[in-house]
């Protein structure tokens, strides 16, 4: 995948240099200058180009939703993750609606942060095990892209649809399958941009809402 480029956009100064200065040990992430402000983001995303945006959602006096819909509006392609103290559902769900692909408390270590950029720029997202049943609840009740999307998807990409919902990750998905990682991770590709999902939570919930359902332990592999 190369160097990724990283913005970390939060007001609290020291938590946010800390962090930057941690993640720049990663030998494939290029933490990039720390924005304090959605102001200085903005300026930074138009002459830096990141690939993911790491933003908290308390921003002094400005809100970090506002930083998710200029992204969507202006920058679809970058990768946005919260790294925030709020914990609550509710802005959690706010969050993934606006655009954001992945969810940390800032209490996680930079290790797991470092892996959930990782997973991002690679389309990939996280949300916290303890709260993602009812991350996922709340996002099937309303507000998500049309089930029928589904059918614009090609039965072995359909395949590694069910694989997601049924929790299996790239690596299992491949060996279900019978294919390689790369394969997977193209079919991926491609039935997220089929479905306009940002994430791949946000594909297996349009999947959900279309009437899949995780197949029972002992399911053969598809054919």
């Amino acid at each position: 995948m190369g160097l990724i480029r990283v913005l970390i956009v939060d007001d609290q100064v020291l938590f946010a240099e800390a962090l930057a200065a941690r993640l720049s040990a990663e030998p494939d992430l290029e933490i990039l200058p720390v924005a304090h402000d959605i102001r200085r983001a903005t300026a930074l995303i138009a002459t830096e180009s990141p690939q993911v945006v790491v933003l908290d959602l308390v921003l002094g006096e400005e809100s970090g939703l506002d930083a998710l819909d200029l992204l969507r509006r202006r920058h679809p392609d970058i990768r946005a993750v919260v790294l925030s103290g709020v914990t609550d559902i509710d802005p959690i769900v706010t969050a993934l609606r606006r655009g954001a692909v992945g969810w940390l408390p800032k209490t996680e270590s930079a290790d797991l942060v470092s892996r959930v950029i990782r997973g991002a720029a690679g389309r990939g997202g996280w949300i916290p095990p303890a709260v993602l049943g009812e991350v996922l609840r709340r996002l099937l009740a309303d507000g998500m892209p049309d089930a029928d999307d589904l059918a614009e998807l090609t039965p072995r990409e359909r395949e590694v649809l069910r694989c997601m919902v049924d929790g299996r990750n790239r690596p299992e998905i491949a060996d279900r399958l019978g294919l390689s990682a790369n394969t997977v991770r193209t079919h991926t590709q491609n039935l997220l941009s089929k479905l306009d999902a940002h994430s791949a939570l946000e594909a297996i919930t349009v999947a959900m809402r279309a009437g899949m359902r995780p197949s029972n332990p002992g399911d053969d592999p598809p054919m």
